[in-house]
Order: structure tokens, then C-alpha cells, then sequence
């Protein structure tokens, strides 16, 4: 099954999805700033684009771009800062 989500004023969308392993979603982001709490921990995964972000228990920013992702643990929040229309691929778990 497929799930449409929404955030920020549609500036965040995304479809979620079960992969073989883990639940997914791949989504677009629009210029903007943002924060994400997560549950389970996750991966996020820029297909195109740019997100700069601040990690929790971090002081300094960092750009990931097309190629690139992070880790975010557990039950925790973190802060996007987004230039231009990003494509993301997040697994949870």
C-alpha cells in the first residue's frame, strides 16, 4: 500500500511505502525551513538537491547533496534548511 503524507503547508510531501526490509518514503521538499521528530530511527538519502541539517547533539550544520545521507536516531528531532526543491528517499528503522 501506498500513503500519501503532506507537511508544512504541502511544502514537504512524500509517498510511504514497505520495502522488503523496512517502511519507506521518498518525497520533495521546497525551500524552507523545517523540523522532523522521529520515532524510529532513520536514514535519509538525497536522490537531487540539497539538504543542509542539523544533527541532534550537533552544533554545526552540514550540507548532504545528491548521493549523500545521514542518520538520525530514535526518538529524537532534527532541522533541515532547504535552498533549492529537494528529492529525498527516508527509511525508518
Amino acid at each position: 500500500m501506498i500513503k500519501h503524507n503532506s507537511y508544512f503547508d504541502n511544502n514537504v510531501q512524500s509517498l510511504g511505502f514497505d520495502t522488503a526490509d523496512k517502511p519507506a518514503s521518498v518525497g520533495v521538499m521546497a525551500p524552507g525551513e523545517y523540523r522532523f521528530g522521529t520515532e524510529a530511527a532513520e536514514r535519509m538519502e538525497v536522490i537531487s538537491g540539497a539538504l543542509t541539517v542539523l544533527l541532534p547533539g550537533q552544533t554545526e550544520w552540514q550540507t548532504f547533496a545528491d548521493g549523500q545521507g545521514f542518520d538520525v536516531p530514535g526518538n529524537n528531532h532534527f532541522d533541515l534548511k532547504v535552498a533549492v526543491n529537494t528529492a529525498y528517499l527516508c527509511i525508518y528503522g
